[in-house]
């Protein structure tokens, strides 16, 4: 590396104070810090054995995982689920496990639950509504299944709940590397009609819709980062493993059921038309009815001669599943078309009261589209299934299932459905931790869910741009948490602000402003198949994208993801060319808060012609101020920063100047100083020059530094402290630092 001149410094230590030689000034108006903005280390450790540097899992990753034989039974009547759960778990650790923790999410709904204990007097999107119900799981026996001598063996283990955590005790380590174990749990729990806004009940005339989600105890996460994961369930959303299921679901035989996955028989649960009208919709890309208006009141439109149905499906790699039941279901579907050439199904449920072209009547429609635009931009859909159920949740997501607010219309439902099913990215195939991290599958699935919009049907529901400017009032509001913290951590009124908004503009600007399109989307694909059906954390992310992206963005997390910076950019000066607008302009802008983001500037001239100039982040990386020369040889209209206002710029006072409004600064001419000037004091000289308007100071034998203007024939050169004075005829320069030293101008 090439060691950094200290010009005329050098000469002039003998005689000036080190301290003072190196004194730096920064602007008092000014609250950003370079320093602070571009400090290297920002990642806390390095990689390891399972987490890579480069953001990647690491060679010796692992993930433990569990798979489900799940039984359900309905009361429509008393809105009891009786169920059971064979759960085969699999520790692929390196670590002995001696207990099991699992999440018991039901318990949120008990009177006693910490989750109903945070609830504050102003109400909540948690809890129950203040419906009294007897909530929580019933947790009748839990054994422990082995094999002896061919037969199956089942021993009861000690178990303990603790609110929406249970932990079962094992007579002897769960050894890792691979060993597995079966747990046999029955279960019972009383529906809430409003769950969290996740599961529930909703009424309509033909009969009860019951979304049933968090359903049966569901293995807690051990992972390489935290061990077990058992936070409580008290809002925040879920972090599970990945399994394949196996599922039974019992319901009143007049009631259509659809869950996660692929119903298994088809032929014991729709009549013989109704499976001709699947066969049908499998090979359609137009919408199929399956279950009609007019047969949803029809007792021929359901099998005869049972009280009860049993439904079974299957799924593979999930990390969860959801079903719906109801008597009141229309049902359509149509094909999805996956860019491999495999095929899914797009299906919706939905009462009488949801009909209509302007309604659920294109829900099959919006699946399709939703599904195949993110399979073709970013992963293709791993499930054979995608259903949309309305029921009384205003938006929820479950591996190939998602409930949404059964009174939604066009764009709306566009909206909801094209959100709950853009969870199938995140964080269904790419497993984050949504109880610590939201902006992690909310935030990313928000970005995405823009572009989604702009694709669906040449823009039916494409959003305005944004204006950031506006929008930075809100979204860097200092009083604000910061997107770091857990959703449990944050005010409930900020979730849409810093668990979705503010992250999914950020890629937008990291995708627009910063990257480019290109680099970002193979980036972003990079990091999809990278922890697809995986567990990745924040750092995984964002070395990923570096990485991939090829570019340090260790500026960017810091002030848009890890703290609350804000950005203010300003015009600060604007000037001639010695005062001819023929020669061109210096425009100097200043940075002003503590972000630090792009430049673009917009320059029109009187004649109406209009350039832009683009500046990249790095002018700040060691610059609270800077000042380029604009290409123009006419006088200048208007000047505005970021003139689409793409950055969040929450000042946008001084972004503009306006020429006859704002200050033209006068341009100093330069001719009188320039010359060589020595000295009696010490045996140096120095020779002034002009450089592209700038006055350019060069001692004997040394490298050249620029003064800028400060004053009547007075200049300074900030970072070190020197000051230049003129007397009035220009014949002598006193040099200025801790002492004075006169130098006279040579004949």
């Amino acid at each position: 590396m090439k060691r950094f001149s200290t010009n005329i410094i050098t000469l002039l230590t003998l005689c000036i104070p080190i301290g003072i030689l190196f004194a730096q000034q920064t602007p008092a108006t000014s609250k950003y810090d370079y320093h602070d903005a571009f400090a290297p280390n920002f990642y806390t450790k390095n990689g390891t054995d399972t987490r890579s540097a480069s953001g990647q899992p690491g060679p010796k990753y692992w993930q433990n995982r569990a798979d489900y034989q799940l039984t359900a039974q309905l009361n429509e009547t008393t809105n009891e689920i009786v169920g059971s759960e064979v759960l085969t778990y699999t520790n692929n650790s390196p670590d002995a496990l001696s207990f099991l923790w699992m999440n018991v999410d039901q318990n949120a709904f008990k009177k006693d639950s910490r989750g109903n204990a945070v609830i504050s007097l102003s109400g909540s999107r948690g809890g129950a509504k203040g419906e009294q119900l007897d909530g929580g799981f019933k947790i009748k026996s839990i054994t422990l299944l082995s094999a002896v001598n061919g037969k199956t063996v089942e021993k009861e283990v000690p178990f303990t709940v603790s609110d929406t955590r249970m932990q079962i005790q094992l007579p002897q380590e769960l050894k890792g590397n691979g060993t597995s174990i079966k747990v046999k749990i029955a279960f019972s729990y009383i529906s809430p009609k409003y769950g969290s806004d996740r599961t529930g009940i909703v009424d309509t005339k033909n009969g009860k819709i019951f979304t049933i989600a968090q359903w049966y105890p569901r293995m807690c996460v051990y992972d390489d980062v935290r061990g077990w994961n058992t936070n409580p369930y008290i809002g925040a959303e879920f972090y599970l493993e990945y399994g394949d299921f196996d599922v039974a679901i019992t319901a009143p035989s007049n009631h259509i059921v659809v869950c996660s996955g692929e119903l298994q028989n088809p032929a014991e649960v729709y009549t013989a038309e109704q499976q001709k009208r699947w066969a049908q919709a499998k090979q359609s890309d137009q919408t199929v009815m399956i279950r009609s208006v007019s047969e949803v009141t029809n007792s021929a439109s359901r099998p005869s001669g049972k009280p009860t149905l049993t439904w079974r499906f299957k799924i593979k790699n999930a990390r969860d599943v959801s079903w719906a039941s109801s008597a009141a279901f229309i049902v359509d579907a149509a094909r999805i078309n996956l860019p491999s050439g495999k095929k899914s199904l797009a299906i919706s449920t939905y009462p009488v009261e949801s009909d209509g072209a302007q309604a659920w009547g294109r829900a099959t429609e919006y699946t399709k589209t939703s599904i195949e635009n993110y399979s073709k931009r970013w992963f293709e859909f791993p499930y054979p299934a995608a259903t949309n159920v309305a029921g009384n949740e205003g938006g929820m997501e479950y591996p190939g299932i998602v409930f949404c607010e059964f009174t939604s219309k066009g764009g709306d439902l566009w909206g909801v459905t094209d959100h709950e099913f853009g969870h199938s990215w995140f964080p269904m195939i790419v497993g984050s931790n949504e109880r610590l991290f939201a902006w992690m599958d909310e935030g990313f699935n928000t970005f995405i869910n823009s572009l989604s919009s702009e694709d669906f049907n040449k823009g039916e529901y494409k959003a305005p741009a944004q204006n950031m400017n506006q929008n930075a009032t809100f979204l860097t509001d200092p009083n604000l948490e910061t997107m770091f913290s857990s959703p449990d951590n944050m005010k409930e009124e900020s979730i849409g602000l810093l668990a979705y908004y503010k992250p999914g503009t950020g890629l937008t600007m990291l995708r627009e402003q910063i990257l480019g399109k290109e680099r970002f989307d193979y980036a972003f694909r990079t990091y999809i198949a990278r922890w697809a059906f995986k567990h990745p954390t924040p750092d995984d992310f964002f070395r990923t994208m570096e990485n991939a992206g090829g570019e340090d963005l260790n500026w960017f997390w810091r002030g848009w993801f890890a703290n609350n910076w804000r950005l203010d950019q300003g015009i600060t000066k604007v000037k001639y060319l010695k005062n001819d607008a023929a020669k061109g302009a210096i425009i100097t802008i200043e940075n002003l808060e503590k972000m630090a983001m792009p430049v673009v500037v917009e320059i029109k001239t009187k004649s109406g012609k209009t350039s832009r100039v683009q500046l990249p982040v790095e002018i700040w990386m060691r610059n609270t101020t800077w000042s380029f020369k604009a290409g123009t040889n006419e006088e200048i209209d208007t000047i505005t920063l970021d003139p689409d206002h793409a950055f969040p710029d929450y000042n946008v006072a001084n972004n503009t100047w306006v020429a006859g409004k704002s200050e033209l600064e006068a341009d100093v001419i330069l001719d009188p100083y320039l010359g060589t000037f020595s000295s009696k004091m010490i045996p140096i000289k120095l020779t002034f020059t002009e450089e592209d308007g700038n006055l350019i100071g060069v001692a004997t034998g040394q490298s050249p530094i620029l003064f800028e203007p400060m004053g009547k024939d007075r200049f300074q050169h900030a970072a070190y402290g020197i000051q230049i004075q003129f007397n009035e005829a220009k014949t002598e320069v006193t040099l200025i630092q801790g002492r004075e030293i006169l130098f006279t101008r040579e004949k």
